[in-house]
């Protein structure tokens, strides 16, 4: 070995060997984890594809957000994400992002299942473990650290080229999860989970289906449901905490996210599968149960997702007819009329789901769109300015009013919104064109100048 190899290697040992109570005494900084978790973020939205569906985004946020209240220090606010790969995989990101891959929520028979898992992924960020092993390694930089922590958590394809040799290798094994990480982490995921409402034993099944699916050759099965302790010492773990375990009545909250929690299956599979295999799939329980409601619905997906919008059309009705109160099959329903110009038929059926679910801003949106698209200006602008009231607020709101807004003739409001638009954009030049023209036209306005020129001011400031 030469000299200069043997000190790089010595400095990846140092890395590694740091005593971990030096760690804990400078952990991390929360705005350091901030910045690595939005930079990872970003990494994996440019290597993967999310399921980005309104009603997929929703329950697991719901879902998650509802285990996370346990948390006793949130130092962070909880973000939650499916990603489209058929990998048995999941895992906890810096800052409190929280990624399930839709192979291992495909594999999941009950939301006990869904919430184990999920509260186990909590815990690792309730206790910062990654935090305390990034912090002996931030040194080479947030954009590497970034990159290597995808390789550590999802697998080594996901690092690239970033690093090599033998300080990559050193920082990947520095990061990876010990076996007391893990121990701590299915000790509180019990605890969320339990406290949530659900039934932990939920963590032992799905350990079981991940072995099997290990046993047929299955690929991209994550380290810490196998591993650091193996999946037998965990289950038996588990086990041994769920002989005091004492089942907490459901909440309504509960009993919400159990009862949705068939419809979102059906969606993650509908939406993220191989387009053949999840037809496959609905025709097969259809041949069954030939009234099913969620296997209809799936399929209909599946022939949106193909184009087919009049065969996923007959499919939505008959989903709709023997549960008229979804709005999930509601609004694909009002989708798919929009999709082939039917606007009023779009309308009459989320005017419906806005009755039943008046904040629903999916629903509002999509309505919105629909009035749009029938030129009823005043309605769709009426709708799109009640959206900017509920955040977080889509681009294309404020986008789409500045549209409505210059139909309309209201030009320097259609300015101001069109600058928040390219604001947002990160389009400097244009937003300052599109406010200055706002603020020409709105003279007799004094109201919208004063928000103009805050804008402006910001604008300028930024």
């Amino acid at each position: 070995m030469t000299i200069k190899k043997l000190f790089i290697f010595s400095i990846a040992l140092f890395i590694i060997l740091t005593p971990l109570e030096e760690s804990r005494a400078s952990l991390l900084s929360p705005e350091e984890e901030t910045e690595l978790g939005a930079r990872f973020l970003k990494r994996i939205r440019s290597q993967y594809a999310f399921a980005d569906y309104p009603y997929i985004v929703q329950y697991i946020n719901d879902l998650g957000n509802y285990i996370g209240r346990q948390i006793e220090v949130p130092y962070f606010p909880l973000h939650f994400y499916v990603i489209k790969d058929t990998a048995i995989n999941a895992f906890a990101a810096p800052a409190g992002h929280v990624f399930f891959f839709s192979g291992l929520i495909k594999i999941m028979d009950n939301v006990d299942e869904l919430a184990s898992v999920l509260a186990h992924e909590l815990g690792h960020v309730s206790a910062r473990h990654l935090a305390l092993r990034i912090e002996r390694s931030k040194k080479i930089g947030m954009a590497t650290m970034a990159a290597i922590l995808a390789g550590v958590l999802i697998g080594g394809e996901a690092t690239g080229a970033v690093m090599t040799g033998s300080i990559a290798a050193g920082v990947q094994a520095e990061l990876g999860y010990s076996r007391e990480d893990e121990r701590q982490a299915d000790q509180l995921g019990f605890k969320y989970t339990h406290m949530s409402g659900f039934n932990p034993q939920g963590m032992i099944t799905t350990l079981k289906k991940i072995q099997r699916e290990n046993w047929y050759g299955g690929q991209n099965i994550p380290p810490y449901l196998l591993t650091h302790p193996g999946a037998p010492e965990r289950m038996a773990n588990i086990e041994t905490m769920a002989r005091e375990y004492k089942k907490i009545p459901d909440s309504d909250t509960t009993k919400k996210l159990r009862s949705h929690f068939p419809i979102f299956h059906t969606m993650v599979i509908a939406l993220c599968d191989d387009k053949e295999n999840a037809a496959r799939e609905f025709k097969k329980r259809l041949a069954v149960e030939p009234e099913s409601i969620l296997a209809h619905y799936g399929l209909g997906l599946v022939l949106e997702r193909d184009g087919k919008i009049h065969e996923a059309l007959n499919h939505f009705k008959i989903a709709l007819k023997r549960k008229g109160n979804s709005i999930p099959i509601m609004f694909s329903m009002a989708k798919a009329y929009q999709t082939i110009g039917q606007y009023q038929e779009s309308v009459s059926i989320l005017q419906k789901a806005l009755h039943l679910s008046p904040k629903d801003k999916d629903i509002l949106y999509l309505l919105a769109l629909s009035f749009q698209d029938l030129e009823r200006y005043d309605q769709a602008s009426r709708i799109y300015e009640r959206l900017t009231f509920l955040p977080p607020v889509k681009d294309m709101v404020y986008y789409n009013l500045g549209l409505v807004y210059g139909r309309q003739g209201k030009l320097a409001l259609a300015h101001y919104n069109l600058g928040i638009y390219s604001n947002k954009l990160g389009r400097k030049k244009n937003a300052l064109f599109h406010f200055n023209k706002a603020k020409e036209l709105a003279e007799s306005e004094p109201a919208l100048k004063e928000k103009i020129n805050k804008a402006l001011k910001g604008l300028v400031n930024h």
